[in-house]
């Protein structure tokens, strides 16, 4: 069977994203917003951690830059998506994370399940302020060059340090990539 590294090149160092390796199981990839939702023009730094068990276990992902999403922590950029938290199978790979599961998370957020209160009341209450949100939020936090910065922290820190592991297991390291998120 292929390393976990192995798959990262063949599926997305040959793909149209940018990836940036920090080691064999942590990488970074420039994610752009669906077009035709609110989050289109935005582009985020997504971090991808792979478990020692990939493919059999998935993968922890999340945003590194922030997003205003129902189904996103805004500040620690964890993701609450079932496909990937609860249903994975050895079978995605990659390439189905990021070109087909997140769009369809961006396009079709699912309010009655959040892990953003507000993106979710906002949605539910009034789906055009919600929709005026995301586009601010796109503006300020998904330039170009706030993905390129997102995470970034001096030379004296750990490249990872501002980046939760994103497990349910992990509170401490989530509640510490909250507080740095701020910083951001």
């Amino acid at each position: 069977m292929a390393s976990p590294r192995r798959r990262i090149e063949t599926d997305l160092l040959m793909s149209d994203y940018e990836v940036t390796l920090v080691n064999d199981n942590k990488f970074y990839i420039k994610f752009k917003g669906p077009a035709g939702t609110p989050f289109e023009g935005g582009i985020w730094k997504v971090h991808v951690e792979l478990p020692d068990q990939y493919p059999y276990k998935s993968p922890s992902i999340g945003f590194v830059n922030r997003i205003f999403h129902p189904n996103i922590d805004e500040l620690s950029g964890s993701v609450c998506l079932d496909v990937i938290n609860q249903t994975w199978s050895p079978m995605f790979d990659m390439i189905n994370i990021f070109e087909v599961f997140l769009p369809q998370l961006l396009t079709y957020p699912n309010p009655t399940d959040p892990l953003n209160g507000e993106a979710a009341a906002l949605l539910m209450r009034e789906p055009k302020s919600y929709e005026v949100k995301v586009k601010e939020y796109v503006q300020k936090y998904a330039s170009k060059d706030a993905a390129d910065e997102a995470g970034v922290e001096s030379d004296d820190d750990d490249e990872l340090s501002s980046v939760a592991s994103f497990d349910d297991e992990d509170d401490d390291a989530e509640q510490q990539a909250a507080g740095q998120m701020d910083d951001v």
